[in-house]
């Protein structure tokens, strides 16, 4: 392939792309007839602005979920539940990070053993993210994406877990948290569907900190056998139905680490707290981050039916990267075969290129191809079917919105790509953005439906709105951060070490830990139970 001429399967190339955005600039009157419904459009275009990137920074920051997560680790498995980043293993490969995942009991032994083997790994448990910046008639609203990313699933048959969360804030000011800003929805998948929660809804809860509002997020261990019998499984995601200050309580009481959680009328075992680092919410749980040096302290190593008290639970930190430094290994132009297979694609209009954190491009403009088949090296046809991004519909917004799950679960498309879905306004992608063309041909880079966080049982429509015309330039108060890098990639980074001094323990912990046949580690000051299957209550 050559870069001279950029064609698709239906043998658009640049230059006619070139004629695809004049017609985003006729779209233009279209997003400011939009913006303007009830202030004319003057009035609403000197109202539009924008946030810096630090400002988006601090949002993704301040609304981070706190995520608290079972484990299966017993039997030789530490380690395996922990979230990571796409190149842990530092090998710029990511088509073997399932096979290696399964060396993370070896990479916690050397450490323990200090032998320097898999030291050059590099875990740093990541939620990677996207923040996207609208005008909503006079007001600034925000749809912030987060990632949680697990190498491997299903009890490593699986690779690359694409577990997500969407929250929708409006009222946005500039600073987070600021009077009249509000989150009015939260999205999270669950397997191959997106349940929905909303600002009246008492099964949301968060927990609000001075430096952040969290919501508060149960995800399942990698175990697949409770697909046998509707119980949570796979990594997947459910909101917390309990107040934070009723687990709070619990936490002070020394008491079972377990909650409540959507569609399910028992409590759920916790063997993890994972917490935004930097943020007061990960000083309150006194998490800590993963390193080489911590790890041997850091893992869980509970089966998924141990109960356990919350001083057992172990609390660490996660640092947010970008789903945009992701989407380059799958461009065409790049090398995707190291990563993808060619099986499965997208094409997509660029107006705009990716960008790095220091504002260089790193994919072209013009319609472009993605390959987003995942790589699998440990297996024997080299994938097990899953996909990456690009290829995901609710990087689009194209999802249909649910409250309860089906089993067994599936994809919930509205039709966003072939064009029937409409939003609540009557309006198709192409209508909105003014390519009509790319209906079941090519995603538009700016494609995105902001759902409103009213649910509709209808195959092709949603209540939302596809965003219109040029709604992501600055002169519009837009910014589509789906393709930007915001946060530095610290290759090189690794926690420090902990201190050599051992810590204080709480003499409380300890008598509780052993009355209930718990053997005490003073070094690292936990308790792990006896026997597999046992409870410490």
């Amino acid at each position: 392939m050559t870069s001279s001429r950029h064609c698709d399967a239906h043998g658009v190339d640049t230059a006619t792309s070139h004629r695809f955005r004049k017609a985003a600039a006729r779209a233009f009157s279209v997003a400011a007839l939009f913006l303007g419904l009830s202030l004319g459009s003057t009035e609403a275009q000197a109202q539009a602005w924008n946030l810096t990137m630090s400002q988006r920074q601090a949002y993704l920051n301040y609304y981070a979920p706190v995520i608290l997560k079972r484990s299966d680790e017993n039997e030789g498995k530490p380690g395996r539940d922990w979230l990571a980043n796409f190149d842990y293993d530092r090998d710029g490969n990511f088509s073997n990070n399932r096979v290696n995942w399964a060396s993370i009991g070896q990479y916690i032994a050397a450490a323990q053993n200090r032998t320097g083997a898999y030291s050059h790994w590099r875990i740093r448990p990541t939620l990677y993210t996207s923040l996207i910046e609208y005008m909503n008639g006079g007001s600034k609203s925000l749809v912030l994406l987060y990632h949680v990313y697990n190498p491997a699933d299903k009890e490593l048959s699986q690779i690359h877990d694409w577990e997500r969360v969407e929250i929708v804030v409006h009222g946005v000011s500039g600073t987070p948290g600021s009077y009249g800003e509000y989150v009015n929805h939260v999205t999270v998948t669950l397997h191959k569907e997106h349940h929905m929660r909303r600002s009246y809804d008492w099964e949301l809860n968060f927990m609000q900190t001075a430096s952040g509002k969290h919501v508060l997020l149960w995800q399942a261990d990698e175990l697949n056998a409770d697909v046998t019998h509707w119980g949570p499984h796979g990594h997947e995601l459910r909101f917390v139905t309990n107040s934070y200050s009723w687990i709070a309580s619990r936490v002070s009481a020394s008491g079972q680490a377990e909650v409540n959680i959507t569609n399910k009328d028992d409590k759920r075992n916790v063997h993890y707290v994972f917490a935004p680092e930097g943020s007061a919410a990960a000083a309150t749980w006194n998490a800590k981050a993963l390193s080489y040096a911590t790890a041997p302290t850091l893992y869980s190593g509970f089966d998924d039916d141990n109960t356990v008290a919350w001083y057992s639970v172990k609390r660490l930190t996660y640092e947010l990267q970008d789903m945009a430094d992701i989407l380059p290994t799958h461009w065409q132009y790049n090398a995707w075969y190291v990563h993808w297979l060619s099986s499965r694609y997208e094409d997509i209009l660029m107006e705009s290129p990716v960008v790095n954190e220091a504002g260089v491009a790193e994919v072209s403009t013009g319609l472009q191809r993605f390959y987003t088949q995942s790589r699998d090296s440990g297996k024997s046809d080299l994938t097990d079917g899953r996909e990456g991004y690009l290829s995901k519909r609710w990087f689009y917004g194209a999802y249909s919105a649910e409250l309860n799950p089906e089993n067994p679960s599936s994809s919930e498309d509205f039709g966003g790509f072939a064009g029937i879905g409409l939003d609540s306004y009557g309006y198709s992608r192409g209508a909105a953005s003014g390519y009509y063309n790319s209906h079941n041909a090519f995603w538009w880079q700016h494609d995105y439906f902001v759902h409103s966080g009213v649910i509709n049982s209808d195959a092709s429509r949603e209540e939302g709105m596809w965003l219109r015309g040029a709604w992501y330039t600055a002169a519009n108060g837009g910014f589509d951060g789906r393709w930007v890098q915001l946060f530095d990639d610290r290759p090189a980074y690794e926690a420090a070490p902990p201190p050599t001094t051992t810590p204080t323990c709480s003499s409380t912990d300890q008598m509780y830990c052993e009355m209930n046949g718990g053997t005490w580690n003073s070094v690292a000051c936990t308790c792990r139970a006896l026997c597999s299957g046992c409870q410490i209550q």
